[in-house]
């Protein structure tokens, strides 16, 4: 090759080309935005939380006030959703309902960040006999139903939203440690991966640094599932009497109380179970968006 077949470029012809850099959290939202149903269920995350937030705390009334002088009131403007039969306002009891609710579901979103990740990445990283015992141990407490691990709570504690933080705190950390498990296993074969042991870099550290963000797509998306999952374990454990207790207020227990009076006061049970359904819903539309968003298969055909 002749260097005189070449000229110099002129710099001031130069036209340098920036490309901004794509992040999952970018690409993620890219893809959210065009996706309306993911969209709403955002807003209705967002406004069913900012409601259990500081909806009780503009009210003149608590969930225990009673007054039987107004004892199944329909809806009106002193009280708009009504009241139980107790004569306490329903409204005041379905927000901290939402308080309650929520907080199982933060609860259960943080065992399975905490938890499930770090067991599984251990489990998958290591591999070897550690992997098999850590897994026999995951598949013995997933064979257990979450109810037998109430019902033996309640024989030791006394029933209450601790029984349901604990039980949560037992199994609802399993399916996250599955899915970890899968892709470390899938991204320990990685060349990065072996660039890094050949360095000498601890197991914690390729854990940590290296493996785990490149799993935040499929525990963000499996995060944002599990939380209505956990709403709906709480609302069906209050609503067969093993949830919080009475005079606290879930959605499940005023379900079950509105049950009871759904012919002559339908409107004690449409408010909560509404509540109920719409968040699940939001998050729902939420956690199938983020599905659609942080797929690696679903980018590459929307790059096609």
């Amino acid at each position: 090759m002749d260097t005189r077949d070449f000229e110099p470029v002129d710099p001031k012809c130069i036209v340098p080309i920036r490309i901004p850099p794509q992040t999952l959290r970018s690409r993620g939202w890219r893809q959210m935005k065009q996706n309306k149903l993911a969209l709403l269920g955002l807003g209705i995350v967002v406004i069913m939380t900012s409601i259990a937030i500081f909806g009780p705390l503009v009210t003149s009334y608590t969930y225990d006030d009673q007054d039987f002088a107004m004892a199944n009131a329909y809806p009106s403007p002193l009280h708009w959703f009504g009241t139980d039969s107790l004569g306490r306002d329903l409204l005041v009891r379905v927000l901290y309902g939402a308080r309650i609710s929520l907080s199982i579901g933060l609860a259960a979103s943080l065992i399975n960040l905490f938890i499930g990740v770090i067991y599984g990445g251990i489990a998958g990283l290591v591999g070897g006999r550690v992997d098999r015992i850590m897994m026999h141990i995951v598949d013995i407490l997933y064979s257990i139903p979450m109810l037998l691990y109430v019902i033996l709570l309640m024989v030791v504690f006394k029933p209450g939203l601790l029984n349901i933080y604990i039980a949560l705190g037992i199994a609802y950390w399993l399916n996250m440690a599955r899915i970890v498990r899968g892709q470390i296993l899938s991204l320990k074969k990685q060349d990065y991966v072996m660039a890094a042991r050949s360095y000498g870099t601890s197991t914690w550290h390729i854990l940590t640094r290296h493996m785990i963000p490149n799993c935040m797509g499929p525990i963000i998306v499996t995060l944002t599932l599990s939380i209505p999952e956990a709403i709906f374990t709480e609302a069906f454990l209050s609503f067969i009497g093993l949830g919080v207790s009475a005079p606290m207020a879930s959605w499940g227990v005023l379900t079950s109380e509105g049950i009871n009076s759904m012919r002559s006061f339908p409107f004690q049970l449409i408010f909560p179970a509404a509540a109920l359904c719409i968040t699940m819903l939001g998050f729902m539309f939420l956690g199938d968006g983020l599905r659609d968003a942080l797929d690696p298969q679903n980018q590459r055909e929307g790059n096609r």
